[in-house]
């Protein structure tokens, strides 16, 4: 069984786990994603969970049903939720990220000079990719 922390509802981590696929390119635009039945198996969650993570994929045009089919990204579906994603950082992540900087009064060359941590990709020897989190 895979772990989610209490911090955030699950169908927003499972989303995430779907939109880090996307971005990555582990799933490519016109793909098929992993059933809402095999990611509710995988992750021991109910599959009402699932499909509420896919229909907010839906939501913002990344996602599509085909009916009998299942879900895919659409075309142009890495493009829109990279472009989606990078707004909402800038809108909602950085001006926080920004005040923090200030507070702890850090300048560009100590942020660009600083020792980078390992990019987490979330990669796991899962079928779906999904059972596996970039924060453990």
């Amino acid at each position: 069984m895979d772990e989610f922390h209490a911090g955030q509802p699950i169908f927003v981590q499972i989303r995430q786990r779907l939109m880090d696929m996307i971005l990555r390119g582990s799933v490519a635009d016109g793909d098929a994603l992993p059933s809402i039945r095999q990611v509710a198996t995988e992750l021991s969650v109910n599959p009402l969970t699932v499909t509420r993570a896919f229909e907010a994929l839906v939501d913002i045009g990344v996602v599509e049903k085909r009916r009998g089919l299942g879900m895919y990204v659409t075309t142009g579906g890495r493009d829109a939720l990279l472009q989606h994603e990078r707004s909402r950082f800038l809108s909602e992540d950085w001006p926080r990220i920004r005040n923090q900087i200030a507070a702890l009064g850090l300048t560009a060359k100590e942020l660009l000079d600083a020792e980078p941590g390992p990019i987490m990709t979330g990669k796991s020897g899962g079928s779906t990719e999904l059972g596996s989190t970039a924060n453990g």
